[in-house]
């Protein structure tokens, strides 16, 4: 089972997802589906809608779409990296929300961490893998 995080001043669900290069905070709290990432619509940050479409289906795994408002903050990758990062968030703040949502998010793989990172630059080449260009004279 995943902890449960709550803020201490107002009752907050809180949850933490990371991919890539990219961390997201998730606060879920009741109201009526208002989803605000970083001051902005869901539909201003996340123009591309497979990215939208990886939030709005954790919500509806759970069953909470219009049930819930979410304020989330996001930094660090690029979009898709952000949107993976806010699904995995948003799945751990909906568990800390309502501990019987732990099942349905785990059977949506929602809760796992994809540890896929970019690998790192070695020595002696120009990138991770790609060598120096051989010259035969």
């Amino acid at each position: 089972m995943i902890a449960v995080k709550k803020d201490k001043i107002n009752g907050d669900a809180l949850g933490t997802g990371r991919r890539k290069s990219s961390v997201a905070r998730v606060r879920v709290r009741p109201g009526s589906g208002k989803i605000t990432i970083n001051g902005k619509s869901i539909e201003d940050y996340f123009v591309n809608d497979q990215h939208r479409y990886a939030i709005t289906e954790t919500l509806e795994a759970a069953g909470l779409t219009d049930s819930v408002d979410l304020l989330i903050r996001v930094s660090g990758g690029g979009m898709t990296g952000q949107a993976g990062a806010v699904r995995m968030g948003l799945a751990r703040a909906l568990c800390s929300h309502d501990e019987a949502l732990h099942d349905p998010m785990r059977e949506g793989s929602f809760l796992t961490r994809d540890s896929r990172m970019k690998e790192r630059k070695k020595p002696g080449l120009r990138g991770a893998r790609r060598g120096v260009q051989f010259s035969k004279r």
